[in-house]
């Protein structure tokens, strides 16, 4: 099911023996659009401190109320290795938190979790392959971690004239992948919101604050409309792909993930 990303912000998060804090941001990669780590504000237990969550320690979350059991000891997270959540978080301090909490390395392998379409499917495996040679070299290479909250207000760009700004992400809820920008068109189609899949988008200028697509205004304002306060299901996802003649992202999962 996909969840908007701003609707994760306050949800709390429960260690096995008790609360850790609450969310206050995602870190997403950029290259395969997925969330890598909940920012959690632990409060006043480790005096405001931020740690990282990665998806890899959630188990089934309570929608309903808004909480996210953890499969971690408080003690655990409160040892965790300290990360400034303010700054870059660098390659070599992903892997010093992924092997301190036995997870492999997601980066290396095909899926979109590594070895994995799932992050559940690598929360019992290895934590060997980071200690890999190619993980080493891939250690000094920028990580691609990206904040949502600083993407919120990115101007979007058609390949005819500016479309927008992007207000929100929706996410696959399985498997932590980001399947949709949510684009609010005030300064061009008042009154509208339209989704992006960052698979359409041609590239992404950092310095700019810009998202530069290859999809026309026409095609988008003509595409099957999407109402943020109303279910977005599968049958509307195969209408929008199909008016874009894109393929469709879930070819590829499971039929019982369909």
């Amino acid at each position: 099911m996909l969840r908007a990303v701003k609707d994760l912000k306050g949800y709390a998060l429960l260690a096995t023996d008790g609360p850790i804090g609450h969310v206050v941001d995602v870190l997403v990669d950029d290259r395969h659009w997925a969330v890598r780590y909940l920012v959690v504000d632990t409060g006043t237990w480790l005096s405001g401190r931020r740690v990282l969550i990665s998806p890899m320690s959630l188990g089934r979350p309570d929608w309903a109320l808004q909480q996210l059991p953890v499969s971690l000891t408080k003690d655990r997270v409160e040892h965790s290795p300290d990360v400034d959540t303010q700054k870059p978080v660098s390659r070599q301090h992903e892997e010093e938190q992924l092997s301190y909490y036995g997870y492999p390395v997601y980066w290396e392998g095909t899926g979109l979790w590594g070895t994995g379409a799932y992050p559940g499917m690598l929360a019992g495996t290895s934590a060997l392959a980071s200690q890999s040679g190619a993980s080493t070299a891939t250690a000094e290479q920028d990580p691609h971690l990206r904040s949502c909250d600083a993407l919120v207000g990115y101007q979007i760009l058609a390949t005819d004239g500016d479309l927008g700004h992007v207000e929100n992400f929706l996410l696959d809820d399985e498997s932590w992948a980001i399947r949709y920008f949510v684009v609010n068109t005030s300064n061009w189609w008042g009154g509208h919101h339209v989704l992006i899949a960052p698979q359409w988008v041609e590239r992404v200028s950092w310095p700019d604050s810009t998202v530069t697509l290859d999809l026309s205004r026409e095609a988008i304002k003509n595409a099957p409309p999407y109402d943020e306060a109303k279910l977005f299901e599968r049958q509307h996802e195969f209408a929008m792909y199909e008016h874009y003649g894109r393929p469709k992202y879930w070819a590829d999962e499971p039929e019982d993930q369909q």
